[in-house]
Formats: C-alpha cells, sequence, structure tokens
C-alpha cells in the first residue's frame, strides 16, 4: 500500500487517506474520522496519536497532519453562519401537493417528489428546474440522492416499483420490481452499491446498483416497513416497522442480525449515529430509544413527549438527538445520559421534520402551522420563523455548507431560502 494524498472532510471532521494497493495499483480510501476534535484539541498531540495508529502514516507526515487538523478548528470558529435567512425563490414545483424534498451533498442541487407522479431536480443556485423525472403511475413517495457523489437519484412510489435516475441527464436506468404495497422509504448505501427500500407489504428489499437485480428479499417484520437507513460503512442497515420492532440486517447475508424489542406503539422512524456504534429509533409510544448495535439490546429511553415522535435525527458527532413530536414540540436530548437538555416550543401544532445543520449548530423543525423554525442547538432558543407557505409543511433540508434551506409544503410550492 502507498499512500498517494491527504484529503479534508469538514462534517463530521476527519481526514481521508487516498492510496494505492495490489499489483494493480488500484486506488483506495480510508477515512480517520475525528468527531472528537475541538477548538482545545493539542493539534499536536492528536497528530502523534493518529500516526501510531495508522500504518499508512509516518513521521514525516507529521506537519502535514498537523496543518490539515488545524484547517479543521479554522473552520470550527465559522462554525455558524450569524446571518437570518431569507426567501430566495418560490417554486411552484408540482401541480399537486409534494410528499418529499432532499439537496445532495454538494447542495447545488434538490429533489422533490409529488402526489403528480414525478420527481423534479432544481438547480438551487438559480432556483430553475434542471429534469423532471417521469415514469412512475403513482404518487412519488419517497427520494434519495446517492450521497456524496450525486450523481443518482432513487425514488420509491405507491406503484409499487423503485427507479433508479442518473442524475445529469433523467435517464432511469432501472425500475426495481418486487414489492406488493406501495413503497414508503427509500435509502443507497454510503458506496452507492446498493439501495434499500420500505414497504407496506411488511417487507424490505436490497438491489444491486449496477445490474438492477434484487440482492435479499427481508423477511421478518409483521408490519408495515416505514424506515430504512445504513450504517457509515454499508454493511449494515436498520428498518423500523408498523409491528413496534427495529431489525438490523446483514447486507452481504440478508439476515436479521438483531431484533430491537421494546417500544408499545408502531415505530416512525429510525437512523444510525455517524460512528454506527448505535442507532435511534421514534414511536408513537411516545418515545424514542438508544440501541446498542453490538449488542442488540436497548441502552437509552428517551421520553417526555405527550404525543407521537414523527421525525428523529442524531448531530454530527452522535452526542445529541434531536426529535419531532406531533405534540408541537422539538426535543433535544444528551445520548451520554439520556437527559432532555431542551424543549422547543414555539409551533402550533404537529412538527413533521426535524434536522441538523452539517456544523450541528443549528436545528430545523417543518410544522402544519405553515412555519419552519430555525433553533440555536446550544440554548434551544428559537433564532428564526420562516413564515409564507399557505399550508402545512412536512419537509425541509439544509444543504451541506448550511447557508441554504429547502421547505416544502402541501401548498404545490417549495420554498429555497438563503442567507
Amino acid at each position: 500500500m502507498k499512500l498517494k494524498k491527504l484529503l479534508l472532510r469538514y462534517f463530521p471532521p476527519g481526514i481521508i487517506l487516498e492510496y494505492t494497493h495490489g499489483q494493480n495499483e488500484m486506488h483506495k480510501f480510508k477515512c480517520i474520522d475525528l468527531l472528537q476534535l475541538s477548538l482545545a484539541t493539542d493539534t499536536q498531540d492528536m497528530a502523534e496519536t493518529i500516526i501510531a495508529k495508522e500504518s499508512l502514516l509516518k513521521e514525516k507526515q507529521k506537519s502535514q497532519v498537523i496543518l490539515l487538523l488545524q484547517k479543521l478548528q479554522e473552520k470550527m470558529k465559522c462554525d455558524d453562519i450569524a446571518d437570518d435567512f431569507y426567501l430566495f425563490k418560490i417554486l411552484r414545483a408540482h401541480v399537486l401537493p409534494l410528499t418529499n424534498c432532499a439537496f445532495n451533498k454538494n447542495g447545488d442541487k434538490f429533489i422533490t417528489g409529488s402526489y403528480d407522479r414525478t420527481c423534479k431536480v432544481w438547480d438551487t443556485i438559480t432556483g430553475n428546474e434542471f429534469l423532471s423525472l417521469e415514469g412512475h403511475k403513482n404518487v412519488v413517495y419517497a427520494i434519495a440522492f446517492n450521497k456524496p457523489y450525486g450523481d443518482k437519484i432513487i425514488t420509491g412510489s405507491f406503484d409499487k416499483t423503485c427507479k433508479l435516475w442518473d442524475a445529469n441527464t433523467g435517464e432511469n436506468l432501472h425500475t426495481f420490481h418486487g414489492h406488493d404495497g406501495e413503497i414508503v422509504c427509500v435509502s443507497f448505501d454510503p458506496n452507492s452499491k446498493s439501495v434499500i427500500t420500505g414497504s407496506m407489504d411488511n417487507t424490505s428489499r436490497l438491489y444491486d446498483v449496477e445490474t438492477g437485480h434484487c440482492l435479499h428479499t427481508l423477511i421478518g417484520h409483521t408490519g408495515e416497513v416505514v424506515s430504512v437507513d445504513f450504517d457509515t460503512g454499508g454493511d449494515l442497515f436498520v428498518t423500523g416497522s408498523f409491528d413496534h420492532t427495529m431489525r438490523l440486517w446483514d447486507v452481504r447475508t440478508g439476515k436479521t442480525v438483531h431484533t430491537f424489542r421494546g417500544h408499545r406503539g408502531e415505530i416512525s422512524c429510525t437512523q444510525f449515529n455517524f460512528s454506527s456504534n448505535q442507532c435511534v429509533s421514534g414511536s408513537i409510544d411516545h418515545t424514542c430509544k438508544l440501541w446498542d448495535v453490538r449488542k442488540g439490546h436497548c441502552v437509552k429511553t428517551l421520553g417526555g413527549h405527550d404525543d407521537e415522535i414523527l421525525d428523529i435525527q442524531f448531530n454530527r458527532n452522535g452526542s445529541l438527538v434531536a426529535t419531532a413530536s406531533a405534540d408541537g414540540t422539538s426535543r433535544i436530548y444528551d445520548t451520554n445520559t439520556g437527559q432532555c437538555k431542551y424543549s422547543m416550543v414555539g409551533h402550533d401544532g404537529e412538527i413533521s421534520q426535524v434536522c441538523f445543520n452539517s456544523r450541528g449548530t443549528r436545528l430545523l423543525t417543518a410544522g402544519i402551522d405553515k412555519t419552519a423554525r430555525l433553533w440555536n442547538v446550544s440554548t434551544g432558543e428559537c433564532m428564526q420563523v420562516l413564515e409564507g407557505h399557505s399550508d402545512e409543511i412536512f419537509s425541509c433540508a439544509f444543504n451541506y455548507e448550511g447557508d441554504a434551506v429547502i421547505t416544502g409544503a402541501k401548498d404545490n410550492t417549495c420554498r429555497i431560502w438563503k442567507c
């Protein structure tokens, strides 16, 4: 193995090693996660620790590693964007209500799904429509880019199929068949080699991106599968179901590794933390649960909400979990203690979605009160209310840099907000 280049990853902080391996000198990448890096970190000590643990790095690279660590710290100094967001553009996106919206990794494009059976690709900078992906015979409900590459899009539909698209040309690369019920959740693995789908037929399916073949049909749930998520390495994924359980699956074998039991109601959302040693589930039983991925048991139950949990998200290093609830509040929990740090009150009615910016300094919530709200993660205070939609907002997202937001609503519009 021969080291070729050192690259930076800002969110979450890390150093990526590009190296060649074998007689054919195949290019490979290895990431060193630096989730504990802070402004107070001694970069020389950390560089020495990294070099001691990583065989690809030698003493001669020490100064370069220190420089990269210092660059990451400099990025942290200007971590938060202080300016308010302003309405940049209103997109009359679809003829029928939207179902979801999502950015690509760079944030220069985003996608919207709709009841009008299409998915549209938009240019964030200009607000212009870039592509219209047509071919589904029913509602396009679940959509996703293959991050970090952004060259493919997956759409899951109530027509019981999933379609893979070229994000640059709009070509339909594959149509994945096999489900007997509506597809309500989709996800690419981090390496963009496979796609997982969840369906109202109580199953999930794993498809090969290159060939379009179904690799595994995941049978075991006795209720609808409404949430799926891959771990950071792409070796495992979780499924959340209306049968009150979450299951951990092995990508290679298609077998269940653990069945997580403990919720007293349907599971609505699931997610891995970045380290993939924990996952979280949200339920209509008003609670979230933190699970140990390796051991398969619950380590914390996060209570306090008075109604069902509709969405959850870890921050970039997994130290916090944010929730969105039908009780009209969002909460931020400390994953180490299980304690609620802040309960954020302000929405008039249920909150449908919640998301951290990449830096982990702001939280964005979308509500049925026709507003989205930005919250300070350090204080729990509302920083700004994004108003203007004429119907409930059900989807929202930050771009990678955190200087743009999209909101999708039942008024058939998508709004781009910038700062």
